[in-house]
């Protein structure tokens, strides 16, 4: 096996080694939501308590995307995505303290370094593949980034059942331990395989060039930010507290069932390509903008249909669940179509300063929709958190208006 992974090309063996380290980082970011999530809950702190410990989290990834895109292309993505395992670690080691250490103000920092770890590693990922597809060939970057994209979404539902199956097998520190050793062997070998000048920019990129001067660019971010926050409004904090409380699930089952939908949604982000393909490109099919406006317009009815369901209807949890599932399979489509946009719209050299920006806009919307998530929870429930996701969303399909219907090339 070694000999045959030894004869491929060198892209391919570095896209392998890039899509591992995203994994393996993946895993072990959802399962630590979750722990974090039904401990606290456990503990007997609020909703927006809750939220609050993600705070920095989101902040931090804000931060780390605008900064992040342009250290990778002026240092490489190898040195950043090694950066972000090795802060991840150390946010895990922090979570090892006694548990009267474990105040809202530690927790916090902790996940402020998370946070950071998160959006480096992502960020490097998602960058790296420009750098390994060929120039020109858009079907494939297509299927390359729903490849990444859906896995990964697949491997954090895995994480978010680890999360809760290790909460009740070894406690909080306990399965914090098992996930900092793990991933310390996964940063061994990522530090000693990955390619040292991959996705650095040929010339050193100015820092001011951190801000993005592409109209494209500006537009799918803007759309990414409320897409995102319309998700994470109902997702991060009222939905597995509301499922907790009104269903009385304990953590296998909640952990489970998030599991479950996360897993199903990587799938269809995975299987994007086959669905949304409105163009024919290096014989494989890519999308445009229409696309994108026509499935953020189909998702901005989901919502809708689950709140009147939830309001007016008899037995709400089983509408729940029911929207739950049409939404995730409606997002991942959504998800999967801007990661591609965003590729393909970035520039070839110095690709992270692009793709950075837009993900500094991504981790905006999930830090208003944390917030968001918490406090319209714990003061009109569930129900109005689905209102406003549906506000968001038809801002979504309005800016989605704007969007070129064809890639530009650069």
């Amino acid at each position: 096996m070694l000999a045959s992974l030894q004869s491929l090309p060198t892209q391919v063996r570095q896209y392998m080694l890039v899509t591992a380290n995203y994994w393996a980082f993946t895993l072990t970011d959802g399962a630590l939501r979750m722990l974090v999530v039904l401990y606290f809950h456990q503990l007997g702190y609020s909703p927006l308590a809750i939220a609050m410990l993600f705070l920095f989290y989101e902040f931090f990834g804000v931060v780390t995307n605008l900064f992040g895109g342009y250290l990778g292309a002026r240092f490489g993505l190898n040195r950043t995505m090694n950066i972000g395992l090795g802060l991840q670690i150390l946010a895990l080691l922090m979570l090892l303290v006694p548990t009267e250490w474990l105040t809202i103000a530690w927790v916090m920092v902790a996940q402020a370094l998370s946070g950071i770890a998160k959006d480096l590693n992502k960020m490097s990922a998602k960058s790296s593949i420009k750098a390994l597809v060929a120039k020109g060939a858009e079907g494939t970057l297509y299927k390359y980034i729903a490849l990444l994209t859906g896995s990964k979404n697949t491997l954090k539902g895995v994480g978010f059942f680890l999360g809760g199956v290790l909460l009740a097998l070894f406690g909080f520190h306990g399965a914090v331990l098992l996930m900092a050793l793990g991933l310390t062997l996964v940063w061994c070998v990522s530090l000693i395989k990955l390619k040292q000048d991959l996705g650095k920019a040929s010339t050193k990129p100015k820092f001011k060039q951190i801000f993005s001067k592409s109209r494209n660019i500006n537009i799918l971010s803007a759309a990414r930010m409320c897409l995102f926050s319309a998700r994470d409004v109902w997702f991060v904090v009222a939905l597995p507290v509301y499922l907790a409380s009104q269903f009385g699930w304990d953590h296998y089952w909640v952990g489970g069932f998030l599991a479950t939908w996360v897993i199903a949604y990587g799938v269809v982000q995975s299987l994007a390509p086959k669905i949304t393909g409105s163009q024919q490109v290096d014989g494989a099919t890519a999308p445009g903008g229409r696309a994108a406006l026509f499935w953020a317009f189909l998702l901005t009815l989901v919502p809708i249909g689950i709140a009147m369901a939830m309001s007016t209807l008899a037995e709400p949890q089983w509408w729940l669940i029911i929207g739950l599932i049409v939404f995730g399979v409606v997002f991942a489509i959504n998800s999967s179509l801007h990661s591609y946009l965003i590729v393909s719209y970035a520039s070839d050299d110095g690709v992270s300063l692009d793709v950075g920006f837009y993900y500094m806009a991504n981790a905006m919307g999930r830090l208003i929709g944390t917030i968001l998530s918490g406090w319209i929870y714990q003061s009109a429930g569930l129900v109005a958190c689905l209102w406003v996701a549906a506000g968001l969303l038809v801002v979504t399909t309005v800016i989605s208006y704007y969007l070129p219907d064809r890639s530009p090339s650069h």
